[in-house]
């Protein structure tokens, strides 16, 4: 008996994508013609709904504001065995996206990244390279590996890994929050390099440099300090300490000598720094049994469904 196809969906949300929403969708039929292509549309005050249903899409619409409110309900409501991810500007090469499934299903992998190769100099901007790679160089000393690109929004997706992401974000910052789940969970990914196109006439990147940036620098503080609670506490317990012995050292001969406290406030001062650095890596110890905990119920949901492209 012949294989079961895996059932594909395409999803794609859009904010004001009028110019460039019909090409895509018809990139990514033509690419995936047994794919089903979804448009989630945000609120877009264009055409971007009727020409994306025009094109072949079933278009749904989500009222909150923000790409990963917009992802959260994508990965809801989208019943699928592998999930492709992109934007709907254009700026992703739908021709790619064959090449990404097969890898996916091939080394059964939970998620592929495609990796944005940018030869038009407005396809990415010069402050949005280097951010990226700032941000990656943190997420990678932070949590011991990372991808090339965490930003990209083209990735393919197992079931396994849409229906046990607890997606929180939402705004720009969830492709952080998805590859620190990646990460966390020790899942198996892969990257696949992809062109990455300037956006067509009419078209506007919705990325405010600075704002989102801050959003995704808070992401990454959040999602440490949730995820790795005796570094991130035990780091402050420690500043706190080494703080508190830097102040209580020159008060030390005095008191070896005469057995008196000559600067009483320091001294009030460093005591009460030392106990904030003790409950700090307790603070750390007892959050991280918690997380630990979290991170068991996450993976046995992960584990509630097969691998991709196991019979």
């Amino acid at each position: 008996m012949a294989a079961q196809q895996p059932r594909i969906a395409v999803l794609l949300p859009c904010y004001n994508e009028e110019a460039a929403i019909g090409e895509t969708v018809a990139g990514f039929r033509a690419a995936l013609p047994a794919a089903t292509v979804y448009v989630y549309d945000n609120n877009s005050s264009d055409r971007t709904c009727e020409l994306a249903a025009a094109a072949g899409a079933i278009v749904r619409t989500e009222r909150q504001q923000g790409k990963g409110n917009v992802v959260r309900r994508m990965f809801a409501d989208v019943d699928a065995d592998v999930y492709v991810m992109a934007d709907g500007d254009l700026t992703y090469d739908p021709t790619a996206a064959p090449a990404m499934v097969d890898q996916l299903l091939a080394e059964q992998l939970d998620m592929v990244v495609g990796t944005r190769k940018h030869e038009e100099k407005d396809a990415y901007r010069g402050g949005h390279v280097l951010g990226n790679r700032l941000f990656t160089g943190i997420l990678s000393g932070l949590f011991g590996r990372s991808f090339s690109d965490i930003f990209s929004g083209y990735r393919v997706f197992s079931r396994r890994f849409v229906k046990s992401f607890p997606v929180l974000s939402s705004g720009f910052e969830i492709e952080t929050e998805i590859s620190v789940h990646a990460l966390e969970l020790k899942m198996p990914v892969g990257e696949v390099e992809t062109a990455y196109a300037a956006r067509p006439e009419g078209s506007e990147s919705k990325l405010s440099t600075f704002s989102d940036g801050w959003r995704i620098m808070k992401t990454i503080a959040t999602l440490y300090r949730i995820e790795r609670p005796v570094l991130f506490f035990g780091s402050i317990g420690a500043l706190l300490l080494v703080a508190a012995l830097i102040l209580a050292f020159p008060l030390l001969p005095a008191y070896l000598k005469t057995g008196e406290v000559e600067r009483f406030p320091t001294a009030i001062l460093a005591t009460g720094m030392v106990i904030i650095a003790v409950l700090c890596f307790f603070a750390g110890m007892i959050l991280d049994t918690v997380t630990r905990g979290r991170r068991e119920v996450r993976r046995l949901a992960y584990l509630a469904f097969p691998a991709p492209g196991s019979a």
